[in-house]
């Protein structure tokens, strides 16, 4: 952790949310001039989408799984290392991972492949991270002790197959087939790697949907956000002014002590406000809580 050069990671499996909690972050660093350094966890991983298929075939023959969600197909060492430079002196490489021909397109290279490493803007107030693993730990290597605030995006699970199902068959041409076979795949890495995370945010954003996601193989299209409630838990956050909050966000109330739960329409709204005086201290200060 970095007083001079912190660090937010937001982090949750794809489909989770975590892009629109990334376009409310840029609108609180728009209002408070902080410059951002921007980076993608799929950098980190180690295979591009052919090399991805040729061990997902060989663990296969071999009895066993390998996804995205775990260390055989990332670097978390190299993720934490890159967390522990940029915490030392704001420095760092990145690159991109290209998911679609869209993205692709303009790189002259196919999808599934990586661009070339390149060095991060010098001058950076602030690294913020978006991807699986801001909050990884594994052995030795602890990613998580990196981050300076740490904010989990976590649907409820039928709701996160949907969005993964929807995403992957209409954005990027996979069949249903093999989009099934992927979540059963992934599921011990999910339990092992992605889900111990969310034990060590700060801030947990759960959206759970309000319609019948009872078979999410079967379902038609997302359920949206006015669709959903959204529970806000915060951990080891001081001086919260709840009271405030439930006045301002029309339709929240208290589960807990330290959770609000919000109408989903109101979750970008309800962000800035919870969140944008922790990102001021964190700016000031160096720290939270």
């Amino acid at each position: 952790m970095s007083a001079k050069h912190p660090i937010i990671a937001v982090t949750g499996s794809s489909g989770a949310g975590t892009t629109t909690t990334s376009e409310a972050f840029r609108k609180m660093f728009n209002m408070m001039k902080v410059k951002a350094a921007w980076v993608e966890g799929d950098c980190f991983h180690r295979y591009t989408r052919p090399e991805m298929d040729v061990a997902i075939r060989k663990a296969k023959e071999q009895g066993k799984h390998i996804s995205y969600f775990g260390p055989e197909a990332n670097d978390f060492g190299a993720l934490a290392n890159f967390f522990d430079q940029y915490g030392q002196d704001g420095s760092g490489k990145i690159r991109q991972y290209l998911h679609t021909f869209d993205e692709a397109v303009p790189f002259n290279q196919m999808p599934g492949t990586f661009t070339p490493w390149q060095e991060l803007p010098s001058d950076s107030d602030v690294l913020f991270y978006e991807g699986l693993h801001g909050g990884v730990k594994d052995g030795d290597v602890d990613v998580a002790k990196h981050v300076d605030f740490l904010i989990g995006m976590v649907p409820i699970v039928n709701l996160e197959w949907i969005q993964k199902f929807v995403r992957d068959t209409r954005d990027r041409g996979h069949s249903r087939e093999a989009v099934m076979d992927s979540i059963v795949r992934s599921m011990d890495d999910y339990l092992n790697y992605i889900t111990p995370q969310f034990s060590r945010t700060h801030i947990n954003f759960q959206r759970v949907p309000t319609v019948d996601t009872s078979n999410p193989l079967n379902a038609k299209g997302i359920p949206s956000l006015d669709e959903s409630f959204v529970v806000i838990r915060l951990r080891g956050i001081k001086n919260v002014d709840y009271p405030y909050l439930l006045s301002m966000i029309d339709g929240s109330f208290m589960s807990r002590h330290n959770t609000i739960v919000v109408p989903g329409g109101k979750m970008s709204f309800a962000m800035e406000l919870i969140v944008r005086p922790i990102l001021q201290q964190l700016i000031e200060t160096g720290k939270i809580g």
